[in-house]
């Protein structure tokens, strides 16, 4: 990894090619055969990406599995958040319904009321929720983006959120 964080593409490709089996065993021994292919190619972009921080006095597969393990961890939650939306029944693999839209359990709110809500937040708090919720960042990311601490970050969205729900909830009665 030195020689490559020197400019040298043979020993960076070499790298690459020797992690790469071991990347593959990790990622299906935490995540399983679906998607591993997907999950160890985000490792080798992330590796790509933050390559110039590794510091070479240190240990690199520490470092290395420590970037695997958030790609994991992002992989998990991308997932669950779209297992929760998906209905199997109505694959292509099924069939499709018989109807053209799911009737709604309970109203799903104004768009617009929420767009108004949102824009009517304190700015650390509006921002936070952008980022962190809709367009679904990581903790570090929106940091990064905003200056703001994680911990800052957490607490604002919180308010962000309790704010948008007494919005939500006020207007609805």
């Amino acid at each position: 990894m030195a020689a490559a964080q020197d400019g040298d593409g043979a020993a960076y490709g070499r790298l690459l090619s020797e992690i790469t089996p071991m990347l593959r065993r990790i990622v299906r021994r935490r995540w399983g055969d679906t998607d591993c292919e997907d999950v160890v190619q985000e490792v080798l972009i992330s590796l790509h990406r933050v390559r110039h921080t590794y510091d070479p006095q240190r240990p690199f597969i520490p470092w290395l599995m420590a970037i695997a393990q958030f790609r994991v961890a992002d992989a998990a939650r991308k997932s669950a958040r779209r297992t929760v939306h998906e209905r199997p029944e109505w694959s292509f693999e099924f069939g499709l319904p018989d109807v053209a839209a799911e009737e709604q359990d309970e109203p799903q709110g104004d768009p617009q009321l929420l767009r108004r809500a949102i824009a009517n937040l304190p700015d650390g708090q509006r921002r936070a929720v952008e980022l962190l919720k809709l367009e679904e960042r990581s903790l570090k990311e929106a940091a990064a983006e905003t200056g703001m601490s994680v911990g800052a970050l957490k607490v604002a969205v919180h308010r962000g959120l309790k704010a948008l729900r007494a919005a939500m909830m006020g207007t609805e009665r």
